[in-house]
């Protein structure tokens, strides 16, 4: 009889920790510390360009700067089951366009080959760093590459299902 009431209490804090409360009954909501895991659908100018739809819902733990901040900020004090629609501007996001990413590089220093405006290159930076710039403009003895990151200037949409908070 003991193992049936201990079984009911392991599976009565089970229940209630996958829907959202803390051991002592308590909502669990999102906010700085908690581990959190969230579907989401992301869509810049109509178009969808990520989810996690027929994968493992993403995993992150607020306040750490682990996802754009504008997404971070939103999400706070949602419940395990909520479910939003986010709209995140450029400033939160990746950022505005910054008219200084634009440089232009003698061809004679890119790689041989068939490269189109959209290109996608790799770069090194004098430091070290790794830089993929895209190809903006190709001119007579020069090509223009952006340095923005490629949704720099954009607004995010997500649609967003919290899955877990611990």
């Amino acid at each position: 009889m003991k193992l049936k009431h201990l079984l009911w209490a392991v599976g009565l804090f089970v229940f209630t920790s996958i829907n959202g409360y803390s051991q002592e009954g308590e909502k669990t909501v999102i906010e700085d510390g908690k581990k959190i895991k969230i579907h989401y659908t992301l869509t810049v100018d109509g178009k969808v360009v990520d989810s996690s739809e027929g994968r493992e819902p993403l995993e992150y733990i607020q306040g750490k700067g682990q996802i754009i901040t504008g997404l971070e900020k939103r999400l706070e004090g949602l419940n395990v089951g909520d479910r939003r629609e986010v709209i995140v501007g450029p400033e939160d996001a990746y950022g505005v366009v910054d008219p200084d990413a634009f440089v232009e590089i003698d061809k004679s220093r890119l790689p041989k080959g068939d490269i189109q405006v959209g290109t996608v290159l790799q770069m090194v930076r004098p430091d070290g760093q790794q830089l993929l710039v895209t190809v903006a403009e190709i001119k007579d003895d020069v090509v223009v590459v952006n340095g923005n990151h490629p949704l720099a200037g954009k607004e995010l949409h997500f649609a967003v299902e919290v899955i877990e908070i611990s």
